[in-house]
């Protein structure tokens, strides 16, 4: 006995079909874009990956060679301390978000606060800095960067934070309490160790999203054209530093940007392919 397919549903595999097709072509798109930059960064700035990209300091115009040790030095330095002080931040904020105050009108106003902070441009952090930073110190300097990247940071920690630990089971926090354990020590040592996985996934997405950021370091930190380590004083940065050398007419400072834009690019890379695998590896618990 055949069966007959109705109008409606030959209807429905119709659109099915078109919409599946739409959304192959708008990956395809999106993906064709990634390749094509990826591509062009590995013929532009894979020449110049060199031992002394890493061991030279920036060349003045006009001269050759030359590297970024110094750029590269000074966004560690800056992405570090900015992380090491916004993580912390994001973690306890996010700890009271989930475990005290889970329900309490303070909780809906961070959230919402929170929120607006995670999509508000990086720029408006970078010249809020220099409002309340830079301008009493009179000076640009790492201090003012690392501020500003830590703003970046916390936002982006604080919902990974709560949301990882709003996944912990309840009944693992009861068992513990039924212990005897206090609530900080049910915090530190079973919602913490249940959700370690997607909190450091969460920094190493902040760490992602600060490491290439340009506009609030052009405010705040400025650069250097020397090798310094000095945090009071502007900072030579990766970032900005790119920013500087491609809009030169010097083939060199040209040269060396786009290595400098294929380092990050890949460090950004790295770090989110680590905080795929952590991600994967909680899940598969």
């Amino acid at each position: 006995m055949s069966r007959t397919v109705s109008p409606l549903y030959a209807g429905r595999k119709r659109f099915n079909a078109i919409a599946m097709a739409l959304c192959y072509a708008a990956t395809g798109f999106g993906l064709m874009w990634l390749a094509l930059i990826l591509i062009s960064l590995l013929m532009n700035g894979l020449p110049g990956l060199t031992p002394a990209i890493f061991l030279e300091s920036t060349p003045p115009p006009n001269v050759q060679g030359g590297g970024l040790a110094n750029a590269i030095v000074g966004s560690l330095m800056l992405t570090i301390i900015g992380v090491g002080i916004g993580a912390p931040i994001g973690i306890l904020a996010g700890t009271y978000m989930a475990e005290y105050g889970r329900h309490s009108r303070v909780t809906s106003i961070i959230r919402f606060i929170n929120d607006i902070l995670l999509s508000a441009p990086s720029i408006i952090i970078g010249l809020f800095i220099y409002t309340i930073v830079v301008v009493p110190m009179g000076r640009f300097s790492g201090i003012a960067g690392a501020l500003a990247l830590a703003v970046i940071v916390i936002p982006v920690v604080v919902r990974t934070t709560e949301d990882m630990l709003l996944l912990v089971p309840n009944p693992l926090r009861e068992a513990a309490s039924a212990l005897g354990m206090p609530r900080s020590l049910v915090i530190r040592q079973v919602a913490y160790r249940a959700a370690r996985a997607g909190i450091i996934t969460g920094v190493l997405l902040a760490v992602a999203r600060v490491s290439g950021e340009t506009a609030p370091l052009l405010f705040t930190v400025l650069s250097n054209q020397f090798f310094s380590l000095d945090i009071t004083q502007p900072l030579a940065n990766l970032p900005v530093t790119i920013n500087n050398f491609i809009n030169n007419p010097d083939p060199n400072w040209k040269k060396l940007a786009w290595t400098g834009a294929l380092i990050i690019t890949f460090a950004v890379l790295s770090l989110n392919i680590g905080a795929r695998a952590l991600s994967k590896s909680r899940n598969s618990k």
